[in-house]
């Protein structure tokens, strides 16, 4: 089965949901054109992403018009979408949403708040604590948001939960300037995503935005990356772009008949491991 996917690699003004809607309309339209079955966005790209205090004011909860008008799109049209959720106790989630066929599939609440450097997230929003995959008409997928998947941990719950398709939507700021545009950051990234596609056999997702919030650039080059850990396809760094790909899904069945690492991963073992460190941890 092959299926036609789209990165939307925006750049989205910090707290203007109408010019971010806007935004996002025209890329849906755009996909529509083009025939694409998946579109997928980056973390927080309904919003920006240095909210800080406008954390409430652009919050959305899953009965908002604005859920209500991307779950109609997606009738037609997957996808995945980053923005601020509000729960019903008015907690607040940096949260990607998968939605299909007309509903809201899966809903993935970011793990991994940064709060050092540059990021402030725990100060403003509340923390995720689950990593499941789920059922699409793709086959079964995980989504991870930016800091999550530099846990290795997240993505072998992912794997171990039975997901193809890791999605990963990011917000990253470009760090680590070493002369040129080459940054440490995006070496750094793009390394972590070939080793996971390739280590559990899945097809992986990183799309990332672009654009200044605060001084602070953001460098793109969202990829998709096959099960055998090569860029199937590639977006720009620093600027705005629509990056299409082809994906063959039994490119997973064949990684997996080639390497059977994911079939003979000892779980027990891990647990029984994981639990003994607790347990020294815990004693210390």
């Amino acid at each position: 089965m092959k299926v036609r996917v789209g990165l939307s690699q925006i750049s989205p003004t910090l707290g203007d949901l109408d010019r971010n809607i806007e935004i996002f309309r025209k890329a849906v339209a755009q996909a529509q054109e083009k025939g694409l079955e998946l579109l997928i966005f980056p973390e927080l790209g309904l919003t920006g992403y240095f909210l800080k205090d406008m954390v409430p004011a652009v919050a959305q909860l899953r009965s908002s018009r604005l859920l209500k008008e991307m779950k109609a799109i997606s009738q037609k049209l997957s996808l995945v979408v980053g923005l601020v959720e509000e729960s019903r106790d008015h907690c607040f989630y940096n949260s990607a949403f998968y939605l299909e066929g007309g509903e809201i599939l899966h809903i993935h609440r970011k793990l991994y708040l940064p709060t050092y450097g540059m990021f402030d997230e725990q100060r403003y929003l509340a923390r995720g604590k689950k990593v499941r995959a789920f059922e699409t008409r793709f086959g079964r997928a995980c989504m991870l948001i930016c800091e999550d998947a530099w846990h290795p941990s997240t993505v072998y719950v992912a794997s171990q939960d039975g997901a193809e398709l890791l999605f990963i939507p990011s917000s990253s700021p470009g760090r680590g300037v070493e002369g040129g545009h080459d940054l440490a950051i995006t070496r750094t990234w793009e390394g972590m995503n070939r080793i996971y596609a390739l280590l559990f056999s899945q097809f992986c997702f990183f799309v990332n935005r672009v654009g200044y919030e605060d001084g602070v650039s953001f460098w793109g080059g969202s990829e998709v990356v096959d099960p055998k850990g090569e860029v199937q396809a590639k977006g720009p760094y620093f600027d705005e772009a629509f990056v299409e790909a082809e994906i063959d899904l039994q490119e997973v069945r064949r990684a997996r008949i080639s390497s059977p690492t994911l079939r003979d991963e000892d779980l027990g073992l891990t647990i029984r491991e994981l639990q003994r460190i607790r347990k020294a941890q815990e004693a210390t």
